[in-house]
């Protein structure tokens, strides 16, 4: 059954969606966001304190006057678009809908790499229809580089398709992983880190996980894992990496939207799972 809209005259079956319209609406908006962040940050201190306007679960989990401006703009377009429409955003956004589409708002993914002018932060905006992911778009302002798919249409990269490695060797692959900002969780990841390397190629720690989704959907990393992630961290980034051929799923091998995820492509994916459950990375502080 469709999800109820509510009208002047009440509620009435939704309309079906349009996925295409859908990534259109959210690639626009990041468009736009990505090149007023680039800017920003070109125009800013070299002081990445001096960008700091708050501070949320440590000392070292920051917020920029960027990252709240990013979130407003991205919700206030997404309203003027789609007014029925569900909104949950890093920076507080939290809109009820009744259209059965739920965007997932992550105004700057790896707001420590902006603060800094480090590569590897991103605007991501995802969405769900009826409850399973259907659109994603992740934003490189530093590269240039915009990521995209919709459910059944394939992941593109500056309007290129892209596709997940096939690579089926631990001993072979690049792993990308990240870290929690509380100290005991830390240490936590740091146990389980302490195991995995020695199986793998190397590690890649880039701070930013839409950003590390990207890069399993296009090659740059054969996986990923972190524990402590949050639904819009990896919405949009878990649609490109499906669509790009890798499975997104917790340590169990179900779909996921947090707090723990591991990506890779089809023939990695188990394995990584496996020496993942071995190092004790389902055993980590809540």
């Amino acid at each position: 059954m469709r999800p109820l809209c509510r009208g002047p005259l009440g509620p009435y079956a939704c309309p079906v969606t349009d996925l295409d319209e859908l990534l259109e609406l959210a690639l626009s908006i990041a468009v736009r966001v990505m090149a007023t962040l680039a800017d920003a940050r070109s125009n800013a201190s070299s002081d990445p304190h001096a960008l700091v306007h708050a501070t949320k679960s440590t000392s070292t989990d920051m917020v920029t006057e960027m990252d709240l401006w990013a979130e407003r703009y991205i919700t206030d377009a997404l309203v003027a678009a789609r007014p029925h429409d569900a909104i949950v955003g890093e920076e507080g956004t939290r809109r009820d809908g009744s259209s059965g589409v739920h965007w997932y708002v992550d105004p700057i993914d790896g707001t420590t790499n902006y603060l800094y002018g480090h590569p590897g932060y991103s605007v991501s905006i995802g969405a769900s229809v009826d409850g399973e992911l259907a659109v994603g778009v992740v934003g490189d302002p530093t590269l240039g580089e915009v990521f995209r798919a919709r459910r059944g249409g394939g992941a593109y990269r500056n309007d290129v398709p892209i596709r997940a490695t096939t690579r089926s060797s631990l001993a072979d692959a690049l792993v990308g992983t990240g870290f929690g900002y509380r100290a005991d969780r830390r240490r936590a990841q740091a146990r389980v880190l302490q195991q995995v390397l020695p199986e793998v190629r190397d590690i890649r720690r880039m701070g930013g996980a839409a950003i590390d989704l990207c890069s399993v959907a296009c090659g740059r990393l054969d996986a990923y894992y972190e524990y402590g992630i949050s639904p819009w961290d990896i919405a949009a980034g878990t649609v490109i990496a499906v669509e790009s051929g890798a499975m997104v799923t917790d340590l169990a091998g179900r779909p996921t939207l947090g707090p723990m995820v591991v990506a890779a492509g089809v023939p990695l994916h188990g394995d990584l799972c496996t020496l993942l459950r071995a190092a004790g990375a389902d055993e980590m502080p809540a």
